[in-house]
């Protein structure tokens, strides 16, 4: 099995990891929702060590992240899980945190909400949850590519970019709220979200 690549994942794994080490610092198992090609979780998974990092996607993704997996194995990385928004239950793990990556703009809007709900509904009090991608602000893009990049999404049948005000909106009534909004390169941002007793 050849190994999927993304240049995206080459591109932001430095300054994601750079971020996770602080915001992940108290954290014992991760979830990642969307582990795509893998390559974050074999960049992350040592760097963070001893957390757990638990991988999970839909099954048509696990051979490229287990090939990925075969190649840089590491004693505190898991294979993936699976986990399809809106067929699967909540993964059964022990995690205290979950990241995703440029999933949310992938998600139709109705999988995004549910997504986001889970892990308001899954995650412990005080766990955290970064979110990284295109976001818009304010129901304005953040650049013109980020507007190119949603006209294409769109015209591919995916979901497209989310506004931050439209996801706060979705976990009103939850304990789940952000905390923090970071600039990250290529006008994406991380956006970490905290559970409150």
């Amino acid at each position: 099995m050849s190994k999927s690549f993304s240049q995206a994942c080459e591109n932001n794994k430095q300054p994601i990891l750079q971020f996770l080490r602080v915001r992940f610092s108290n954290v014992r198992h991760v979830l990642e929702i969307g582990s795509g090609t893998g390559q974050h979780a074999v960049y992350f998974a040592p760097s963070l060590s001893p957390i757990v990092w638990q991988c999970s996607d839909m099954p048509h993704n696990h051979a490229g992240i287990n090939a990925w997996i075969d190649e840089f194995p590491c004693d505190n990385l898991r294979r993936p899980l699976n986990f399809t928004v809106g067929e699967d239950d909540w993964p059964d793990t022990q995690a205290d945190a979950v990241f995703t990556a440029n999933t949310t703009h992938i998600m139709q809007p109705q999988q995004a909400r549910l997504m986001m709900e889970m892990v308001a509904e899954h995650l412990p009090c005080g766990g955290v949850f970064c979110q990284y991608g295109p976001f818009n602000i304010d129901g304005q893009y953040t650049s013109d590519s980020n507007e190119q990049f949603d006209l294409h999404l769109k015209a591919q049948g995916y979901g497209g970019i989310r506004d931050i005000n439209e996801l706060q909106d979705w976990l009103s009534g939850t304990s789940l709220s952000l905390g923090q909004r970071v600039q990250m390169p290529a006008n994406n941002q991380l956006l970490v979200w905290q559970k409150m007793p």
